[in-house]
Formats: structure tokens, sequence, C-alpha cells
């Protein structure tokens, strides 16, 4: 990518690249859809735990150890630890679908830590910073700590306009759920959890 010289112009690619990739179903989709069904707020919560892996990532990043996160190494120990992680909350998803009421608040852990379990387990998260985020990156420094500063909060806008509207939207919409719709949900969630899961742990393994 060639570095962009104009700050509103690096501003929106930024904007556009990063909704590209928010809006991509993954396993922090699938569970602010589950934790949205419990409160309206849980896609800002799961921003911020997002939010609490990635801003760190980028200062990582800016200072130089993009070697660390593009490392076969890092990545299947990401991959072996994150798949595990992601099939465990996807069977939650599972349990919680099997069940015969629609009550809310039974997830067992927060849309903090969902965001930042969710996000932590994924070693392609960490693969797309060390490239694709890594060069935007480079791009911010030219516009010096403001530059760095201005594009990691566009970046992670993104990601809390997007978790907030999917969490709003199901959150609003679930006094229309019957048991069908409510099963499909989490069936849906399940799947997503498992499939990213069981991938995840494959590409360490072969890899």
């Amino acid at each position: 990518m060639e570095p962009i010289n104009d700050l509103p112009w690096f501003l929106a690619s930024v904007a556009v690249i990063s909704l590209s990739g928010v809006m991509a179903p993954g396993p922090v989709f699938a569970v602010t859809i589950a934790k949205g069904y419990e409160d309206k707020k849980a896609g800002a919560l799961i921003a911020v735990g997002h939010g609490a892996i990635e801003i760190p990532l980028i200062l990582l990043l800016f200072f130089g150890l993009s070697e660390l996160f593009r490392s076969a190494l890092t990545q299947k120990i990401v991959g072996l630890l994150g798949g595990v992680i992601l099939i465990y909350m996807g069977f939650g998803m599972l349990r919680k679908r099997e069940e015969q009421n629609m009550d809310p608040q039974h997830l067992g852990y927060t849309s903090f830590v969902a965001g930042f379990v969710a996000t932590a387990a994924n070693p392609y998260f960490f693969l797309w910073w060390a490239t694709v985020g890594a060069t935007l990156i480079l791009n911010a420094s030219l516009f010096g700590y403001m530059g760095l500063a201005l594009f990691t909060i566009v970046h992670w806008s993104c990601d809390l306009a997007w978790d907030t509207f999917v969490s709003m939207t199901v959150f609003k919409s679930r006094r229309f759920w019957t048991q069908k719709v409510f099963k499909v949900v989490f069936m849906f969630c399940f799947i997503v959890l498992t499939v990213f899961g069981s991938w995840f742990i494959a590409s360490a393994l072969l890899w």
C-alpha cells in the first residue's frame, strides 16, 4: 500500500478497510449476537473487550514487534489455545439453545470477557495486524503520534459502531423471537464458533 499523504483521506481509507473486516462474520460477531439477546449494551462492552487486546497490539506493532505476531510458532500457539476456547464457548451456546426457556443473562460470562476472549482466541486477527494492520500503522506513523492516535480511534470506533448496532438490533427484535428462532440463532452462533475453533486448531497442526 502506498503511503497516503493527506490525513483525512488516510483516515477515510482506515474506516473503509476497518469496516470491511469488522462486518465479516466471525467469532466476535457470533458472541455479539448471543450477548445482544441479553443486553442492548453488550456490543459496546464487547468492543471494549476487543479493544483491550487490539489497542496494546497496535502500540506493540508501532514499536516494531510485527515479526513476533508474524511468526509461525506464535500463530500455532494462539491457534491451538484459541481453537479450544472458541469450541468451549460454542458448546456454551449449544447448551443455551437446548434450554426450554429464553431467559436472558445465562451465558455465564460478561460481554467484556466475550469480546476479549473471542479476539484473543483468533490467530488470524494477529496475522491481519502483522500484515495489513502493520501497513496502516506505518502510514499512520507518517503523521506522527497524532496520526497514530487518530488511526486507533477511527479503527476502534468502527468496531464499536458495528458491535453496538448488532447487539441493539438483536435486543430490540428479541420480543419477536419464537422458540424456533431462538434455537436457530443460537445454533448459528454454535456453528460459527466451533467451525472457527476447529479451523484454527487444524491450521495450527497441519501448517
